[in-house]
C-alpha cells in the first residue's frame, strides 16, 4: 500500500500498469481513487496508471488544514515530482478537475495533457445548500442526508437501473462510512475561488468531459471551460451524471483513449 509525502501530507496512491507514458487520476469530493477502477483496468496494459487519494479522503492522511484548492493543487504537483513521473496525462473529475485546471495553467511542464471531467472553473453556485448539508453531516454523519447526496453524485439513469443495484450500494455504503472529518474537504470545495481567468493560459492539449445528467456541475459549466481553453475538445457523455467514470466507463475510456492516443482509431 504505497504512500508518498506531498506538501506535508501523506497521500495514498494506486500504482498499476506500465508503459512509456503515465496517467494520473484525481478523484472527486466524497469519493476515492477507486472511482477510476474501470479506467485503470482499461489503460494499465499500455500506460503506468497512478490514482491517488486527496488528503482527508480515501486512505490518505487527515491533516488539520490544507484543504483549499491551491493547497491541493500543490499536493498534486508534489506527487508528480516526488514520484518522478515526468510529464503526465492528468485526469481530474470534479474536485480533481479543479486541481487539473490549476496544474495546467500554473505548472504545464508537469503535464502532457489534461482531462477535465464533470467540473467547473467557477465558484460554487450551490454554496448555501451544501453548507447546510455539511453542517448536518458534521453533527449526524451522512445517514440523514444520503438520499440527497446520491442524486448529486450520480445521474438518474444510473440510480434507476435495476441491473446496477450492487454498484449503487457499493458507493452508497462508501458515503455512509465517511468520517466526519470529510467536512474539511467539503469546506475546501464549496469555498473555492474561481480559476476561470487562468484558463486562457492553458496551452497543453485539453479534453473536457461531462455527463448530460450532471446536476452538480451542469454541462453548461463544461461548455464554458471549453470555450475558454483554446483548442480544447469537448465530449458529452450520454446517460451519465456527476460520476461519469463510474456511470459510463466504456464511453469515458473511449473518449480519453481517443484524446491521448489519436491513432487508436
Amino acid at each position: 500500500m504505497p504512500f508518498v509525502n506531498c506538501n506535508n501530507a501523506s497521500l495514498h496512491y494506486i500504482d498499476e500498469g506500465s508503459g512509456p507514458e503515465t496517467i494520473v487520476f484525481s478523484h472527486g469530493l466524497l469519493m476515492s481513487s477507486e472511482m477510476f477502477r474501470a479506467q485503470i483496468d482499461f489503460f494499465k496494459s499500455r500506460y503506468r496508471c497512478i490514482a491517488y487519494d486527496h488528503r482527508g479522503q480515501g486512505q490518505s492522511e487527515v491533516t488539520e488544514g490544507g484543504y483549499d484548492m491551491d493547497s491541493l493543487y500543490l499536493d498534486a504537483a508534489a506527487l508528480i515530482e516526488n514520484l518522478q513521473l515526468g510529464p503526465v496525462h492528468f485526469v481530474g473529475l470534479s474536485m480533481g478537475g479543479f486541481i487539473g485546471m490549476r496544474l495546467a495553467a500554473r505548472k504545464p511542464q508537469l503535464l502532457k495533457s489534461v482531462t477535465l471531467m464533470d467540473t467547473s472553473a467557477d465558484p460554487e453556485p450551490n454554496k448555501l445548500k451544501y453548507k447546510i448539508l455539511n453542517l448536518i453531516f458534521s453533527m449526524a454523519g451522512s445517514k440523514p442526508i444520503i438520499n440527497k447526496i446520491m442524486p448529486i453524485m450520480f445521474g438518474q439513469t444510473f440510480l434507476n437501473d435495476p441491473e446496477r443495484e450492487s454498484e449503487r450500494n457499493q458507493w452508497r455504503n462508501h458515503i455512509l462510512n465517511l468520517k466526519k472529518t470529510i467536512t474539511r474537504c467539503v469546506d475546501g470545495v464549496i469555498n473555492r475561488n474561481s480559476v476561470f481567468p487562468e484558463l486562457k493560459d492553458i496551452t497543453i492539449p485539453a479534453l473536457i468531459i461531462v455527463g448530460d445528467e450532471d446536476l452538480a456541475t451542469v454541462p453548461e459549466k463544461s461548455h464554458r471551460i471549453h470555450k475558454q481553453i483554446n483548442g480544447s475538445v469537448l465530449e458529452v457523455i450520454h446517460s451519465a451524471g456527476h460520476s461519469s467514470s463510474i456511470e459510463q466507463p466504456e464511453a469515458v475510456n473511449h473518449a480519453i483513449n481517443q484524446f491521448i492516443n489519436p491513432s487508436a482509431g
